[in-house]
């Protein structure tokens, strides 16, 4: 089986499609070999290499063979860079412009590696936006619980990881997927209501709207992360199920997927195409961002 991907794959709606599309042409098969084309392709977000990956790893995990080929010399050395090749039988290469953030797969049980990670790959990178230490360790921690999220709720065994850093469109994204069970399910199962995806998503985002069970807080964990990139002009995605669900400013965009996605994407865009400063307010209040 063969899939040729297309000339260009983003971090926007009918990119996300596309990756979803690729999913359903590959699921069910086993013991088969699956030839993913790239020579049509000229740009493909590395970010977006998370959800690949998961997709990937999913094809690998049901005896298949991979194989992945005609790949442009540019997309190659950015696969390379930043670790993903060398995941399905390719080689690494040094990040000599350090504008990736590695490719990595996570055990629902390596949380305190996943934390380290964000420090090192992602918060201590110098392309992003300048802030305290104190917002650092909140933005580390409201990430977290996106990962945490797609344990307990997601009940998945793996949560994976890529970002990159596009010096000229000035911003940095990155990307954080499961294969577990999808948003759209959870509140649904919740509520019992018959929701759209893009309506579970929309209410599993706001402040205070948990799944779980019992006196521990859950939810998505974007509360203060959504804060900061409104003001940030950065952007949040979330695509599960049917649902696509985007936050840009004051600004939200819902959609309906063409094919469901079975997990959860959550994509975070952070604006460097400024100078300024964030911290808590007063360093104190933490539940406000200047």
């Amino acid at each position: 089986m063969k899939y040729i991907f297309p000339n260009s794959v983003r971090s926007d709606f009918a990119g996300y499609n596309i990756l979803t599309d690729f999913y359903h042409k590959t699921k069910g098969l086993s013991f088969r070999e699956i030839i993913i084309d790239f020579r049509k392709t000229s740009w493909f977000e590395a970010n977006l290499l998370a959800v690949l990956g998961a997709i990937l790893h999913r094809i690998e995990h049901e005896f298949n063979k991979l194989a992945i080929v005609n790949l442009h010399s540019k997309v190659k050395t950015l696969f390379q860079r930043n670790d993903f090749l060398s995941h399905f039988g390719g080689y690494k290469i040094n990040d000599f412009y350090h504008t990736t953030i590695k490719y990595k797969r996570f055990k629902a049980e390596e949380e305190k590696l996943f934390t380290d990670y964000l420090d090192r790959e992602l918060l201590a990178k110098t392309t992003m936006p300048d802030m305290s230490n104190q917002l650092r360790k909140k933005i580390n921690e409201s990430i977290f619980e996106i990962f945490n999220n797609a344990v307990v709720h997601g009940t998945t065994k793996n949560i994976f990881t890529c970002g990159q850093y596009y010096p000229v469109k000035k911003k940095l994204d990155f990307t954080i997927v499961d294969l577990g069970v999808t948003i759209k399910r959870n509140v649904v199962g919740f509520l019992e209501k018959d929701l759209t995806g893009r309506e579970a998503i929309s209410w599993s985002v706001k402040e205070g709207n948990t799944t779980r069970q019992g006196t521990i807080p859950g939810g998505l964990g974007l509360s203060l992360i959504r804060e900061f990139l409104k003001i940030n002009s950065g952007k949040i995605q979330i695509v599960s199920a049917d649902g696509y669900w985007e936050q840009v400013k004051d600004e939200m965009i819902r959609r309906d997927i063409v094919k469901e996605f079975p997990g959860t994407i959550v994509n975070l865009e952070f604006n460097i195409n400024e100078e300024s400063y964030y911290y808590l307010s007063t360093e104190i209040n933490e539940d406000e961002i200047f």
